[in-house]
């Protein structure tokens, strides 16, 4: 091998490196993937605020809420009721990750995982919180709603 091949064989990697994007890829999300998005996050701001008025409006009319542990609400009033409760007994700060969301016409999944805290309102006591949860939304008139939800801890 000659000097030079040498020498061009040693800049090809640095060559290549010029082309490598400067910025991170863009992933672009259809506007389904971004409206279900905003209510994940939504969802996330008023579980944290202990807005359980607010969690109501985001669940469908005959929406069911399945928490781990405690009995399954069904429909938006016994889904209230159930959020007054946990909030009467704990306060939430957590943050939600999405590790799958799929849009199939009107109705989606999302499997997430969350992670912060857990304040008993008693005593004060504070806490690791952190779960795996799966989502089903349906789109209606008034857009995307959470149809189902449950969430429990992973192994």
């Amino acid at each position: 091998m000659t000097y030079r091949s040498r020498f061009l064989a040693l800049l090809l990697p640095f060559a290549l490196l010029a082309f490598i994007p400067k910025h991170p890829l863009e992933i672009v999300m259809s506007p389904a993937e971004e409206q279900l998005r905003a209510l994940l996050t939504t969802y996330e701001t008023s579980l944290n605020a202990g807005d359980a008025g607010r969690i109501e409006q985001l669940y469908a009319e005959d929406g069911v809420f399945m928490p781990a542990g405690f009995p399954t609400a069904s429909g938006r009033s016994a889904v209230r009721g159930a959020y007054d409760a946990v909030f009467a007994n704990i306060r939430i700060a957590i943050h939600f990750t999405v590790d799958e969301l799929t849009v199939k016409g009107d109705v989606a999944y999302a499997r997430t995982h969350s992670a912060g805290t857990a304040t008993v309102v008693a005593t004060g006591a504070s806490g690791p919180e952190a779960n795996r949860e799966l989502f089903i939304f349906a789109r209606g008139a008034n857009g995307w709603k959470i149809a189902r939800y449950m969430f429990n801890k992973a192994s």
